[in-house]
């Protein structure tokens, strides 16, 4: 038998494996040929398009086609809040939920090969018990941390709120003081103000507009103040230092005893383990004399 078809076969294939791994592996575009295509004199930074990588293509793709779909929760509030996009988020809980279905089959192939009967519905119940679990997860995790971020927005919304009170007391105006006090501040909070702020005067609209525009965007219910605080002073000429100092107290209190509740019910989440190893302990201890008690 002539070699030569099976020449033909290898090469073929071998083509076929160097062109998918060519496609794989991205590589840079032919740029003289590119030029070529480009006419001259043509500006391309008014028409090249933003470079996206493939979990924004996929991450896209899947908002398309699944952000609709009733039993499907994207919480937008909070990934504005931390600062993630919904495309990548969904793509992450479709990526878990793959894994889920596929772990479960993966371990029950050793048992199969030891020829251990496993009837077929356990490996398909665990698949899809894992994918659920792993679907939900990244919406507790991102919920999570939604809520530590508002905490510490709630902190420096506590000393922003002095801060706007000393720049009014200093004769700053409404829009003065509040772009002044925000300027102070470098965490991430302050910065969300500070965009904030510049972007309601870029847009000439009042900066408590733009406070109340952030309340609704990610959700911060601790800026409402602030914005109908500073509304009726720029309205009415009202002196809000004592307002804005009071309300800075009230808030203080309030986060104090958020911790302090959160602080007894970690405790009291240690309760029962340090019970438990109290009652190993005696075990331990009491566990040489009875056995020397039983065996005499």
């Amino acid at each position: 038998m002539s070699s030569t078809p099976l020449v033909v076969a290898g090469a073929a294939v071998g083509a076929g494996i160097a062109v998918l791994a060519r496609e794989l592996l991205r590589p840079q575009p032919a740029l003289a040929a590119a030029l070529r295509r480009t006419p001259a004199g043509s500006d391309q930074r008014a028409v090249r398009p933003e470079p996206r990588d493939r979990d924004q293509v996929w991450g896209q793709w899947l908002l398309q086609h699944l952000g609709d779909v009733p039993g499907v929760r994207i919480p937008r509030k909070d990934l504005a809040l931390l600062g993630q996009s919904p495309e990548r988020f969904l793509l992450i809980k479709t990526a878990l939920a793959g894994l889920g279905l596929l772990a479960p089959a993966v371990v029950f192939i050793p048992w199969t090969l030891l020829g251990i009967g496993v009837p077929f519905y356990i490996p398909a119940a665990a698949s899809l018990g894992v994918a659920a679990l792993l679907w939900v997860t990244p919406n507790l995790a991102v919920r999570d941390q939604a809520r530590r971020a508002r905490e510490e927005f709630a902190h420096a919304i506590a000393a922003y709120l002095d801060l706007v009170a000393l720049k009014r007391a200093g004769n700053s105006g409404p829009t003065e003081a509040l772009e002044r006090a925000a300027a102070v501040g470098r965490g991430w909070a302050f910065l969300r103000l500070q965009q904030a702020l510049l972007q309601a005067r870029v847009d000439k609209t009042p900066p408590w507009q733009a406070l109340d525009d952030l309340t609704r965007e990610l959700d911060l219910p601790v800026l409402e103040d602030v914005a109908e605080i500073m509304r009726e002073s720029a309205q009415d000429g009202a002196a809000v230092y004592s307002t804005l100092q009071a309300r800075s107290r009230t808030l203080r209190t309030e986060l104090l005893a958020a911790q302090a509740a959160e602080a007894n019910a970690d405790s009291e989440k240690m309760t029962a383990p340090g019970a438990l190893l109290a009652v190993l302990v005696m075990l331990l201890i009491a566990f040489p004399a009875v056995i020397r008690i039983l065996t005499t």
